[in-house]
């Protein structure tokens, strides 16, 4: 994918978000692509995070543990991992239809628009944090919104209330499970869930 096409297909998602999860689930990638896909957004946003960080210091919320780029890509890996297998799993009893892969593909582009959004919020906060604040919400909203739309054309919900269900009961479902294993593990998330 070019450039170009990158930031055309990131402007068709805010567009016609159904489209283009339409046409990545066409795509009807192998799993060894998937999992390259996988790892390099994991990358990217760990290293967007670590420059956000440098640029802007966190207060304690994050703590020493999320400014180390090693362990807040792993626990991103785990929490997105988390994400495509709650999305898949929780969209069974409502009748979806997705398998891992088409919410991995989903899920995976979701997290390099994040990257974007990401880049954009590093050059804005130092001017302006309020503009940065009300980038970061309004990005937010809409990503939300975005991932309705993705989940209900990849389970074939039919509703995108059925399809925002999906969503909270597999966001709540992740944190639970997510929280339970972290703190047996003794680590802190700070801000993880939200990042994701």
């Amino acid at each position: 994918m070019t450039v170009a096409g990158f930031f055309r297909l990131a402007y068709n998602t805010v567009t016609a978000p159904r489209d283009v999860a339409r046409l990545l689930i066409a795509m009807n990638l192998s799993s060894q692509v998937l999992w390259l896909a996988f790892a390099l957004v994991i990358v990217l946003n760990t290293l967007m995070f670590t420059l956000s960080l440098m640029l802007m210091p966190a207060d304690d919320l994050f703590g020493a543990v999320l400014a180390n780029p090693t362990v807040f890509g792993a626990m991103l890996a785990v929490s997105v991992a988390a994400l495509i297998v709650a999305v898949t799993l929780c969209g069974r009893p409502l009748g979806g239809q997705a398998s891992y892969a088409q919410i991995a593909i989903l899920v995976i582009w979701l997290q390099a628009l994040r990257f974007l959004m990401q880049a954009v919020v590093a050059l804005i906060g130092p001017i302006s944090l309020f503009l940065s604040g009300v980038l970061i919400s309004a990005a937010s909203v809409l990503g939300i919104w975005i991932f309705v739309n993705f989940i209900d054309v990849a389970h074939e919900t039919g509703s995108l209330l059925r399809a925002g269900l999906v969503l909270l009961l597999a966001v709540v479902g992740m944190m639970l499970g997510l929280s339970l294993v972290f703190s047996l593990l003794g680590v802190q998330t700070g801000g993880i869930p939200g990042y994701v």
